[in-house]
């Protein structure tokens, strides 16, 4: 599984993902971890087919008992069904997800892990004096679901907001905007299913200063891409299965 040090300054952001050892059929999936100072914020850590090549990717770079905190944007196999084999390499960690959420997260083989709900209008995470905010994003595409924005790095984990589906062997950037448009299009039109949700999501958006759109599949946007794709969404119908 590769590694990527996103943003490092005062603290660290490292993206996890293209794991050319994933079983196949699997979605390949990326995973985000905050590292300020002793502590880190695991989000959206992924399947229980990539925990193992994922505790082994962390472990170069911080020791199990820094992970204090974990975040899952919202209920999906993808993003959290590893849930049971972490809770027994972190039994000091908490989980924040969506309030609504936790009764059917639990699912996963949780029983003992301290869970933090999210309130649907969103919280504050201190980490080791990092404030992180938990922005909603609710029906994108989960009824309950948050995105992490960090104010001093610019980044903006948006879960499956700008997801694609690609190549294992994808760059972890955008390179070529038209041409990622294919990869991505149905991906939305599809999984989104509310145009007015949507609205909502890209006011908050650009109401924030990011540099990265860091989503849970597919390259990352960076610079002028990630107008490029606000641009692109807020302009795009979703929901069109029912039609």
């Amino acid at each position: 599984m590769k590694s990527i040090c996103l943003y490092n300054e005062a603290h660290q952001w490292h993206v996890f993902g293209r794991d050319s050892k994933k079983v196949k059929g699997i979605v390949d999936t990326n995973q985000y971890m905050i590292q300020s100072g002793n502590r880190c914020l695991l989000m959206d850590p992924g399947g229980i087919e990539v925990f193992a090549s994922m505790l082994t990717a962390i472990l170069h770079h911080v020791s199990l008992d820094e992970i204090t905190d974990l975040f899952a944007s919202h209920q999906d196999p993808d993003i959290i069904s590893s849930l049971g084999l972490w809770e027994q390499a972190l039994p000091h960690a908490r989980l924040h997800t969506p309030r609504i959420w936790e009764g059917f997260i639990r699912h996963f083989g949780s029983t003992k892990i301290k869970y933090m709900p999210i309130p649907d209008e969103g919280d504050i995470l201190d980490l080791n004096g990092l404030k992180l905010q938990f922005i909603p994003a609710h029906y994108l595409h989960a009824s309950g679901n948050f995105h992490v924005y960090d104010a001093k790095a610019k980044i903006l984990m948006s879960g499956d907001v700008g997801a694609a589906l690609d190549h294992p062997d994808a760059p972890m950037f955008v390179e070529d905007f038209e041409a990622h448009i294919n990869k991505m299009k149905m991906f939305h039109q599809r999984w989104m299913p509310s145009n007015r949700a949507k609205q909502d999501w890209i006011k908050r958006a650009r109401g924030l200063e990011v540099e990265i759109l860091a989503p849970q599949h597919g390259s990352l946007f960076k610079g002028e891409h990630v107008q490029h794709f606000l641009d692109w969404f807020e302009a795009l119908e979703v929901g069109t299965a029912v039609a």
